[in-house]
């Protein structure tokens, strides 16, 4: 099996690195100055017990990969440009290509679907961060992360098991699931906070904010009739994954603070909070948390504004009228 990781930052790079470093065979697809950086240094990987520089093979663009019968893709591209990316997949590489999407939120496999008929969700939770070219960051260790698979919406099979096993085998732990919408749809509850944490800052990921907009999301779950599932993911994730500083300094925020950070332009809290936004519109749940650090984030990464803009009261207090 190869894996051709489709977007090759913070998630893409890491899970494509550590497979490349256990004897994969990893493609990874990226572009502009971290194509190029790793083109011509390789691929830089830090974690808190080594800095190593791989040579993985790099490309620009899916039609510069000579595709095989193996080929497994690792759609790891933010929300916002998916699209975009299948459509560069479908440009390149055959129509049956088994596409696994190693991204945040519920919307990439039913877009994925549209394009491609063998789609997997990938439930990732993995502390990692890209923040210059070249180089991706894993904070977790001796596990980086866990990383759950399963056909979507439900059902596994033997592509789902074999590639389950490869990430066991470099360094994550991994299981399949027979149900990975409802694992992926309860990871999103904790997604939400990467936009509270983009605005607001670090310390309001885990306070009063953070609990309307989960208490949004499970109305809005209620309202759907959508099962979802947080207890096992969640325990698993406070046993196993374990975020420490490195030499180049402490963790930064999640992948929306990252965005900001970078001054990327675009923010994927379209497809997390958005997400909670238009189920409420669908089924008459008010949602004015949700939708408020949807606007606030997508208007700061317009602007190319630093995360952290206001404080927690201060926001609150919009979302009442103040």
């Amino acid at each position: 099996m190869r894996f051709i990781v489709l977007g090759a930052g913070a998630i893409g790079g890491v899970v494509g690195a550590r497979l490349f470093q256990h004897g994969h065979e990893v493609v990874l697809v990226a572009r502009g100055a971290h194509l190029a950086a790793v083109r011509e240094r390789g691929l830089r990987l830090e974690s808190p017990v080594e800095t190593v520089t791989l040579p993985v093979p790099v490309v620009g663009h899916p039609r510069d990969i000579s595709f095989r019968a193996d080929d497994v893709v690792l759609l790891a591209v933010k929300g916002q440009h998916t699209v975009e990316a299948l459509q560069g997949l479908l440009e390149g590489g055959p129509a049956r290509l088994p596409v696994v999407c190693a991204q945040n939120g519920v919307a990439n496999e039913p877009t994925t679907l549209r394009f491609f008929p063998d789609v997997y969700g990938l439930s990732v939770m993995l502390p990692a961060a890209f923040l210059e070219a070249g180089t991706v960051r894993a904070y977790s260790s001796p596990v980086t992360g866990v990383l759950d698979i399963g056909r979507w919406p439900a059902g596994t099979g033997p592509l789902a098991e074999e590639i389950a096993a490869a990430f066991l085998a470099s360094g994550f732990v991994a299981e399949t699931s027979d149900d990975i919408a409802a694992v992926k749809y309860g990871k999103l509850l904790s997604n939400l906070g990467n936009a509270i944490e983009a605005v607001c800052g670090p310390a309001a990921r885990r306070g009063h904010l953070d609990a309307l907009a989960r208490q949004e999301a499970e109305t809005c779950y209620r309202a759907a009739g959508i099962d979802y599932v947080v207890e096992d993911t969640a325990s698993r994730r406070l046993e196993l994954v374990k975020p420490e500083p490195l030499p180049s300094g402490r963790r930064p925020g999640a992948s929306s603070w990252q965005s900001l950070e970078r001054g990327a332009g675009t923010i994927e809290t379209d497809y997390l909070n958005g997400e909670i936004v238009m189920l409420g519109r669908l089924h008459g749940v008010p949602t004015p948390v949700n939708e408020l650090l949807q606007r606030t984030a997508a208007r700061m990464s317009r602007e190319k504004r630093p995360p952290g803009l206001m404080s927690e009261a201060v926001f609150l207090a919009h979302v009442h009228g103040g």
